[in-house]
C-alpha cells in the first residue's frame, strides 16, 4: 500500500497541475468574450434596448432599419410626415390606375366600399361643420366625416391601393390626398399638396372642428352630450320596457331564439319568417322529387309509365288514399319485384297534387 501511494502521488500532482493551467485559460477566454461583448451590450442599453442577458436564447434587438420600416405612423400634429409633395393632376393619374377601380372615378366607390367625397357645402367648408352630420337618413363620406388630414396621409400610406399596401412612393400619396380634397372641393384643381402646406390645408376641412374633448363623454366635468329636464309629473307607477322589430325586418338576421345559449336568463326572441310558398309546376314538382327518374309518362324506365298506372288506377274509388300510402311507404309487389323507395319527407299536399297528375292530367 505504502509503494502504492508513493508511485501514484507524482501522477495526481502532475494532473492537478494540468488542471488547474486549463482553468487559467478559460478564465482567460471568459475574460476575453466579455471584453469583446461589453461594448455591444453598453450599445444596446443606451438605444433602450433590453439586455440578451435578460432574456437569453429569446429574440435579438431590432435593428434601425427594421425600426424604420415600422415607424411610418403620422400624427395629427403631423409628426412623423416625409418631405414631399404631389399635384391634383399627379394624383389623377394614380387614382384612376390603382384606386378608381375600388372608390370609383370621383370617390362615389361601388357596392362594397362607402362614398369618400360629396356632402359638403362651401357653406359648411367655411363655417367649419358637416351640418348633414347631425341629420338623419343622409350617406356619410369620408370627407364629411374626417377631422384631420393626417388620418387621410397615413391611411393611404400604410394600407392603399388594398392589393397591395405599401406600395405607393412618397409623391404618390400627396398627389392621391390632394386629388382627393379636389375632390371634396377643399382645394383647387391646380393644387400642390406637400409638407409645408399641409397644416394649412388641415384647417379647411368641413369637419375640422370634429375632434373635441368637451363632452361628458371624455371628463366629467365636460359639457354634456343632451340637456334635459327631469319631469316628475305623471310618472307611470308601472313602466315595463319593451322594444319591436318591424314585422319586415324580424328575420333580417336569422331567427334569433336560435342564437342565444340554452342556459341563463337571455332568451332570443323568436323572429323566423315562414319562407314565401311558391307552388311548382305539377311537371317541375315531379322532376324534382326524382319521380322522373324511375318513371315514363308513357313508357316504362324503372317502374311503369304513368299512363299505365293511371289504366289501372283510375277507375277504383280509393284509388287516391291507395296511392298515396304507397307513396308514402313504398313496397314491392303491384308492378314487380322491384321495390319503390319510401319518401316520408314527401308532404302530403305535394304528394297528392303528383298522384292526381298521374291519375287525371297525363
Amino acid at each position: 500500500m505504502c509503494r502504492f501511494i508513493r508511485n501514484w502521488a507524482p501522477a495526481y500532482a502532475g494532473a492537478t497541475e494540468l488542471f488547474a493551467g486549463a482553468t487559467k485559460l478559460f478564465a482567460g477566454a471568459t475574460a476575453l468574450a466579455l471584453a469583446l461583448v461589453a461594448p455591444a451590450a453598453a450599445q444596446q442599453r443606451s438605444a433602450g434596448a433590453q439586455s440578451p442577458s435578460q432574456f437569453p436564447g429569446i429574440g435579438r434587438p431590432a435593428t434601425p432599419a427594421e425600426i424604420k420600416a415600422w415607424d411610418i405612423d403620422v400624427r395629427p400634429d403631423f409628426k412623423g410626415l416625409p418631405p414631399g409633395s404631389g399635384s391634383v393632376a399627379k394624383g389623377q393619374k394614380v387614382w384612376d390606375e390603382k384606386c378608381a377601380s375600388c372608390h370609383g372615378t370621383f370617390g362615389e366607390s361601388n357596392e362594397v366600399f362607402t362614398p369618400l367625397a360629396g356632402g359638403t357645402t362651401a357653406a359648411d367648408i367655411k363655417a367649419g361643420r358637416v351640418a348633414s352630420l347631425v341629420s338623419g337618413d343622409v350617406g356619410r363620406t369620408t370627407l364629411m366625416k374626417v377631422a384631420t388630414v393626417s388620418t387621410l396621409w397615413d391611411y393611404i400610406n400604410r394600407a392603399m391601393p388594398w392589393n397591395a399596401p405599401k406600395s405607393l412612393t412618397t409623391e404618390e400619396v400627396y398627389a392621391v390626398v390632394a386629388y382627393l380634397l379636389n375632390l371634396g372641393d377643399i382645394v383647387p384643381g391646380d393644387f400642390v399638396l406637400s409638407d409645408a402646406n399641409i397644416a394649412e390645408v388641415q384647417q379647411r376641412l368641413p369637419n375640422r372642428n370634429g375632434m373635441t374633448r368637451n363632452h361628458g363623454l371624455w371628463d366629467l366635468k365636460g359639457k354634456p352630450d343632451v340637456a334635459n329636464v327631469a319631469c316628475m309629473k305623471n310618472c307611470p307607477t308601472n313602466g315595463q320596457p319593451a322594444s319591436e322589430l318591424p314585422e319586415h325586418a324580424r328575420g333580417a338576421h336569422g331567427n334569433l331564439a336560435e342564437q342565444q345559449r340554452t342556459v341563463g336568463a337571455t332568451r332570443g326572441k323568436e323572429t323566423r319568417i315562414a319562407a314565401l310558398s311558391v307552388e311548382l309546376p305539377v311537371a317541375e314538382l315531379a322532376k324534382r322529387k326524382a319521380c322522373l327518374s324511375c318513371h315514363g309518362v308513357d313508357k316504362r324506365i324503372v317502374g311503369p309509365s304513368f299512363k299505365e298506372v293511371a289504366g289501372r288506377y283510375r277507375n277504383q274509388a280509393n284509388a287516391e288514399a291507395r296511392l298515396l300510402e304507397k307513396l308514402k311507404k313504398g313496397g314491392s309487389g303491384a308492378w314487380g319485384p322491384l321495390p319503390m323507395p319510401p319518401n316520408p319527407d314527401l308532404e302530403e299536399s305535394d304528394a297528392r297534387r303528383l298522384i292526381q297528375w298521374v291519375l287525371g292530367a297525363v
